[in-house]
């Protein structure tokens, strides 16, 4: 895969078929180069693994695609982690909205 094809939603789709995700969220960090990625990833896979081995997965599920980008850097949740993230999100949003 050519470096100028790596874009946001060709790597959504990569990790929800690598890895089964339920969640993804990316991010082009580079002003639209495609050289500057952040990720929010929520897989079952990650359930069980410290965050080292979470990335390592990650990582070696995109070892192509990261080899020909210049920056990286992903967030990985189990889905019960991602539901109380968003459990505690929604209530500072409730609360912000009624003071």
């Amino acid at each position: 895969m050519a470096a100028d094809q790596i874009n946001e939603e060709y790597l959504v789709q990569a990790l929800r078929d690598k890895l089964q995700a339920e969640h993804v969220e990316v991010t082009d960090v580079s002003g639209g180069c495609g050289q500057a990625f952040t990720a929010v990833i929520v897989s079952a896979q990650f359930v069980k693994l410290n965050t080292l081995k979470r990335h390592r997965l990650v990582n070696a599920a995109l070892r192509d695609e990261i080899a020909r980008i210049h920056a990286w850097s992903a967030k990985c949740h189990t889905p019960d982690e991602w539901a109380q993230a968003r459990q505690s999100t929604n209530g500072a949003d409730a609360q912000a909205a009624a003071a």
